[in-house]
C-alpha cells in the first residue's frame, strides 16, 4: 500500500509550482506598474523591510521581530493607503486579462451582439481623424479623450456640458485658437461629445520627457487610472501622440491614430 504522505506530497508539489507561478505573475505586473516612479522605490523599501523581518526572526532575535512585526501589521493599513492610485491601475490591469474581459476570446464569442455593426464607431473614427489632421495642418492645439466608459475623471465645475453629435467641425471650432473653449480637454463619451474645456489631473509620472507640455501630462493623467484613450495635437510641433494605460506614444502619423481608435472603439468590443 502507497504511502498517503507521498500521494498527498506529489499533489502538494504541484500546487507549489501554481503557488510559484502565480506570485511571479503578480510580481512581474507590479514591477511593470511602478517601474519607474517614485511608488517603485517606497516598494523597495518596504520589500527590504520584510526580508529584514524574516532574517531576524530566523536568527530569533525576539525584540527586532517583535517590532517588525508590528511595523509590518501597521504598514499593510499604509500600504492601501500610499499605493491607492497603483492598487487601482493593477486591479485594472488584471482585469483586462480575464477570461470575462471585453477583450477576451470568450466574451467575443458569446455576447449577442458580436455580429453587431460598427457604423457609429466608424463614424466617430472618421470624424476625429478628420478633425485631427485640419488641426495638424493649422498647428492648432488639442486634447481630446475617447471615454471608453462613463466614469471619467475631470474637474466638471470647470467645462463646459455640449451633449452634441461627434463632427469634425464641431471638434475643429471648439479648439480654434480664438475660441472660448480651446483650452482644456474635449471629453468623448459613446457617439456624443460630453464636455469641452474640461480640466484633467495631471501626471507626475518622471517617465515622461522634460519637454512635453500640460496637454500631454494631462493626457496621462486621465489614462493612468481608468481606461480611456487621449489624443494630444501640439500647436508647437504640428504633431500627434495619444496616452492610454498611463502610457505616451508620441509623434504618430494619422494612419497610426486611426488604426488606435479601431482598436479602442471596435476591436475593444
Amino acid at each position: 500500500m502507497k504511502d498517503v504522505s507521498q500521494f498527498y506530497g506529489f499533489e502538494f508539489r504541484w500546487l507549489y509550482v501554481v503557488d510559484l507561478v502565480i506570485v511571479i505573475f503578480l510580481v512581474i505586473q507590479l514591477y511593470r506598474l511602478l517601474k519607474g516612479s517614485l511608488a517603485f522605490n517606497i516598494f523597495l523599501g518596504l520589500l527590504m523591510v520584510y526580508v529584514v523581518f524574516f532574517v531576524v526572526r530566523y536568527l530569533e532575535m525576539p525584540i527586532l521581530t517583535n517590532i517588525l512585526q508590528n511595523f509590518i501589521n501597521i504598514g499593510l493599513i499604509a500600504i492601501i493607503i500610499i499605493f491607492q492610485p497603483e492598487i487601482r491601475k493593477f486591479l485594472l490591469v488584471l482585469g483586462k486579462k480575464t477570461p470575462l474581459s471585453k477583450d477576451s476570446f470568450l466574451t467575443k464569442l458569446f455576447l449577442p451582439d458580436r455580429f453587431k455593426s460598427y457604423k457609429e464607431e466608424e463614424h466617430i473614427i472618421n470624424e476625429v481623424i478628420t478633425a485631427v489632421g485640419h488641426m495638424v495642418a493649422s498647428q492648432t492645439g488639442a486634447l481630446i479623450v475617447i471615454a471608453t466608459t462613463y466614469r471619467v475623471k475631470f474637474d466638471s465645475a470647470s467645462s463646459i456640458t455640449i451633449d452634441g453629435n461627434v463632427s469634425a467641425k464641431l471638434i475643429e471650432s471648439i479648439f480654434e485658437k480664438n475660441s472660448p473653449l480651446h483650452d482644456g480637454a474635449l471629453i468623448i463619451v459613446g457617439n456624443k461629445i460630453l464636455a469641452a474645456k474640461a480640466m484633467l489631473p495631471m501626471s507626475d509620472s518622471p517617465n515622461l520627457p522634460t519637454r512635453v507640455g500640460m496637454r500631454h501630462r494631462s493626457a496621462v493623467g486621465i489614462t493612468e487610472h481608468s481606461d480611456n484613450l487621449a489624443i494630444v495635437v501640439s500647436e508647437e510641433r504640428a504633431t500627434i501622440s495619444f496616452a492610454q494605460d498611463g502610457q505616451l506614444t508620441q509623434n504618430v502619423s494619422l494612419e497610426e491614430l486611426k488604426v488606435k481608435l479601431y482598436e479602442v472603439l471596435v476591436d475593444g468590443y
